[in-house]
């Protein structure tokens, strides 16, 4: 007899296995991360049974939200010999109860992602068979797509973050792949732009535009900067100091060996009108040049210019505690040291983005309340934006009510001296310091449904909930060793 939809399993809300976006090796899976996931199953299985409701349709509710957040939090709390319920707040009520879980998540509020990928490849039948960026990731084995280039789509990344997720606006990011030919060029994401306002009629989508000033000369770079503002709408441009490999370089000038090309890069992003600059620092394996360090320097240097921190410092594989100065110079502490020797604090042009951080911090609480708290503390509930990094993380709506659910326990904001995460700052983060930074009208409405319309497509929808990067060390380190040097 065959099974009936509501009986499917589509997967967890909250992913619990390995995978990564392409720029680090999948972290190891924690013990309390694994008795989380078991703890979350048997808590899922057992409600099913209580209630007598479709797996499908209880997997894809608040209370199975509430359940696996739930598990996080019990198994983060005994692993390190705390009472539950500090992170996730969830009563429990909410195992069953969906206003109660919904009371703890609250209701669907304004999301503006700030970092977005998709892979445009053209689909040459003849070229099928070739390597490309994102063969060794899972999602290139998507049952719907006969060839695999495909799985990574605008069509793909836009069902995940416009239906499947509560995000309305979202800024479109170049990668770390060689312009010429990328799936991810700025032709692509002015494609994707035009492609969004045929389909709902306004502008959903902005533009991080790629620049990499050490990988020519100067003038050359700097051309190309105005003739791609001259034929696209570009809202900000996107960089590495680490990227590509043998190529480092600093945005403030500070290494005198190194090219000199931070000041005069920074310069003309005022003269051309476009002072919005977002540059990835972290998640670099701990490359030197992938630090946060020279960001406090630039932003005093430059206060014409906005700096956006693409995932805050972070690495994958240190445990982030308070800010201390003995470890001022690991992770998301290197940000905070970098900004404060320079002067600068709340409100002034550094901002820190979340994107892949929040996607590990989830399901590391302890440490996510530290993140938070100092990132709160340092800039200020105005100076960070939200991005999850998707299309690597699948739908990034577990991230976001997560996120929501979220509390920085009252005993660390007193020990620690961090503000509360309250609900207005949520808000502000997941939306409208992005609207503010941009300068562009908050489009809060999904395209072409209601609310109840949204939330019965996601309940049936066929696909399974799942993250799309690659998954193990094997698969990370194939894409590396086809990248390595300028692609």
């Amino acid at each position: 007899m065959p099974i009936s939809w509501r009986d499917e399993d589509p997967g967890l809300p909250i992913y619990f296995g390995q995978v990564s976006n392409g720029e680090y090796d999948p972290e190891p899976l924690a013990p309390a991360r694994i008795e989380a996931e078991r703890l979350a199953r048997a808590e899922i299985d057992d409600a099913i049974a209580r209630t007598g409701i479709g797996r499908r349709v209880f997997l894809r509710s608040a209370c199975a939200l509430a359940i696996c957040l739930g598990a996080v939090d019990t198994a983060v709390a005994r692993a390190a010999g705390l009472p539950g319920g500090l992170f996730y707040p969830f009563d429990p009520t909410s195992r069953l109860d969906t206003e109660a879980a919904r009371a703890v998540i609250g209701p669907p509020k304004f999301v503006f992602d700030v970092q977005g990928h998709l892979l445009e490849y053209d689909l040459d039948p003849s070229t099928r068979g070739d390597w490309f960026w994102g063969r060794q990731f899972p999602q290139a084995r998507c049952e719907e797509e006969d060839d695999p280039r495909a799985c990574f789509s605008t069509n793909h990344f836009l069902e995940e973050v416009f239906i499947r997720s509560d995000t309305t606006m979202v800024a479109l990011s170049g990668l770390p792949i060689n312009p010429e030919g990328s799936p991810l060029s700025n032709d692509v994401m002015e494609e994707t732009r035009r492609l969004v306002i045929a389909l709902s009629g306004d502008e959903r989508v902005v533009v991080n535009a790629l620049a990499l000033p050490q990988t020519a000369p100067i003038g050359s770079v700097v051309d190309e900067m105005e003739r791609t503002v001259a034929e696209h709408r570009v809202a900000g441009w996107k960089t590495f100091t680490h990227f590509p490999h043998g190529m480092p370089w600093w945005l403030d000038d500070h290494d005198p060996a190194l090219p000199q090309v931070g000041n005069e890069f920074l310069d003309h992003l005022v003269a051309i009108g476009t002072p919005l600059l977002f540059v990835h620092k972290g998640l670099s394996n701990h490359t030197r040049h992938g630090s946060p360090q020279d960001i406090g320097p630039a932003a005093a240097a430059h206060p014409d210019v906005t700096f956006v921190v693409y995932h805050s410092g972070f690495e994958v594989d240190l445990r982030e505690g308070p800010y201390r100065e003995d470890a001022a110079d690991r992770g998301v502490n290197r940000l905070i040291k970098s900004v404060s020797d320079a002067g600068l604090g709340r409100g002034d042009n550094v901002y820190a983005e979340l994107g892949s951080t929040w996607w590990h911090l989830l399901r590391r609480p302890d440490e996510a309340a530290h993140v938070l708290g100092k990132l709160l503390a340092a800039l200020g509930e105005d100076n960070i934006l939200w991005g999850t990094d998707s299309i690597f993380y699948g739908s990034p709506q577990g991230q976001i009510e997560a996120f929501r659910a979220f509390q920085i326990p009252a005993e660390m904001r007193e020990r620690f001296g961090y503000p509360e995460l309250t609900d207005r700052a949520k808000e502000k983060i997941l939306g409208w310091n992005a609207v503010r930074l941009y300068g562009v009208e908050p489009l809060t409405e999904p395209i072409g449904f209601t609310l109840e319309d949204l939330a019965e497509v996601r309940r049936d929808h066929p696909v399974p909930t799942r993250a799309w990067g690659p998954s193990t060390v094997e698969e990370v380190r194939e894409f590396r060793l086809h990248h390595q040097g300028w692609p």
